[in-house]
Formats: structure tokens, sequence, C-alpha cells
């Protein structure tokens, strides 16, 4: 394992890298203590925890993922990108990163695959933390799925990330429930990830096959329904839609629902204070109990979203 030493927001944090199957993967690591794995959404990498690792190392060991093909991992032509074959790389580099069981933190798609992860490979699962996770439940992307399943969307994609930087700011102030607070090392991270070769046409093999995998996830739900799970949502989320979260909450009696007022899709970048506290605060808890009883907070009961009758497939978020 080769490291290097990093600034994350406040102190010191390792780089290393790891050779996991014939893939050299690359992981962020802080802090001592019980093991907590960060894994990022669609087209990010683990520098987008930068305002949440200095927090959640001051309790435990924690580590950020660089999925492979995504932040500095390296690009694998052709690699299966179904949720399986990425959770099973996930524990794959547990393995190598010495860790036999963590507390896994997920976004987006990330979310999904931690999903998927527990599922199985439920021994290396302690707990889930979800932020917006990829479900069966949302529509609020099937349009911008149909486009980049054309070819002018995947021409449209390989040009995005080279867009001028008003247009970018634009773009991810659509994560955001106040634009205002994206921060430039934040737009840098994104941009910078998505101009490595490879990187694009990964995405675009993740959304081509994103009902299919929406499927198999739903199939795997029930083995989840009494892991302790705290699913955080923000109420301006317009990429995985927060009445997707209820249905999934409502599907895991062993998790509890977090609704975060003001914020969008990266709420942990957007108020990490708020969420930091949270995710401390359920971490503290250790979940020597598997079954709980389900519990929603922060947001009114009169001001929930409605849930609708129909099961719908979710949208790629970053």
């Amino acid at each position: 394992m080769e490291t290097q030493t990093i600034e994350t927001t406040q102190q010191t944090a390792e780089s290393a890298f790891v050779e996991v199957d014939g893939i050299l993967l690359h992981h962020i690591h802080a802090g001592e203590g019980r093991p907590v794995v960060l894994i990022h959404g669609l087209v990010g990498s683990a520098a987008n925890w930068r305002r949440n690792i200095d927090a959640l190392s001051g309790d435990a060991s924690v580590y950020a993922i660089d999925l492979a093909n995504m932040g500095q991992s390296a690009r694998v032509l052709g690699l299966d990108t179904s949720l399986a074959a990425t959770a099973d790389r996930v524990a794959a580099w547990m393995n190598s990163a010495g860790l036999d069981c963590a507390d896994i933190v997920g976004h987006s798609h990330g979310g999904a695959i931690a999903m998927m992860l527990a599922a199985r490979h439920p021994e290396r699962v302690r707990s889930l933390v979800l932020f917006a996770p990829a479900n069966p439940y949302s529509n609020a992307g099937d349009t911008l799925i149909r486009i980049y399943s054309t070819g002018f969307g995947r021409s449209l994609a390989r040009v995005g990330p080279y867009l001028p930087r008003r247009a970018q700011f634009f773009l991810l102030g659509r994560m955001y429930g106040n634009p205002k607070r994206i921060v430039e090392e934040t737009l840098d991270g994104y941009v910078a990830g998505s101009r490595i070769p490879g990187t694009v046409d990964h995405v675009l093999g993740i959304v081509r096959g994103w009902h299919t995998e929406m499927a198999a996830l739903q199939a795997i739900l029930p083995s989840l329904a009494h892991l302790p799970t705290l699913l955080i949502w923000g109420d301006r989320d317009r990429a995985v839609s927060v009445a997707s979260g209820l249905h999934l909450h409502r599907d895991l009696p062993g998790s509890e629902l977090m609704v975060v007022p003001g914020s969008g899709h990266l709420v942990f970048q957007e108020l990490p204070e708020e969420t930091n506290r949270a995710m401390r605060a359920w971490l503290a808890r250790g979940h020597a109990t598997a079954s709980r009883p389900a519990r929603e907070h922060l947001l009114p009961v009169a001001a929930r979203p409605p849930l609708s009758s129909n099961l719908q497939h979710s949208s790629p978020g970053l």
C-alpha cells in the first residue's frame, strides 16, 4: 500500500492506494477507532467528503474511497458497472484495507452501492448512513436518463466537463438547496474527476443499466429490513425525491429518516455542520440492537410529500 499525507479542512489525513483484483484503488484515511467507510456518488470522489472527514475522524477511523474509474483510482475499460460487481469490489477493498466490518456511509448512487454491499456481504456492514440514496421509488431524473441514453446525450456528457465555469456552477447549483453555499473546491473536484479519460464512459455505462439495477436493488431491500439505517435527505432535492425516501423508510423498519430543511441533493456538502452532528450522534449509539422502531426527524408531518402508490425508478444524481 502506497501512502502520502494530505490536507483535509482542518487537519491532515492519509492518502493511500491499494490494489484490488488488479485495479489500483485510492482512499483517504483519518482518525482512529471504529471504522467508517464513505462511498461517493455517481460523478464524485473521496474528495467530496472533505467537509466531513475531520468531524467524523474525531471518533472513528474514517476511510473515503474512490471507486474504480472515479477520483484518483485507476480507469479500467469495460469494467462491470453493476451494483453487485461494485459492491463486491468495495468488499474486496475492505479486505485489502484490513477492515472486517464498518459503518457504511453512502451518497446517491453510492448509497445504492452501500445497500447492495449490506445485502451481499452482511457481515461487513454494522450500520448504514445513506444520503439521498438512489432507490427504486424516484423518477425525478428519468428525462435525463433518456437523454443520456441517446447518441446526442452521450456526446453532451463528454462535452460537459469542459463547459465554461459559469455553466459548471449552474449545473452543480441544481444539486444544492441554495447555490450560494457552493465552495470553489467542491466544483473543482467534480470537474477534475470528470475530465480524466474513462470517467464519463463509466458513468454512461451506469446510466444505461439504471432501471435494471434499480430493479435488482428493490429485490434485496427485504434483506435490509432491520439493519440500523439512517436516511438523510434535503427537502429541496431535485435528483432523488424526498417522497422516495419515505417509501424507502417504510420498507426498512430498522431505519430513521431525517429531512434537512433548505438543502438539496448534496446536503452533506451544503450543510456539513448539521449533517456531521447527525452522523456522529448516530455512530455513537453503537447499534447493539439491530431492530428498532422506525422514526422520522425534522420534517413536520403536514409538510411531508405525498407518498405515491406507484413504484417508480430513481434518477442518477451526483
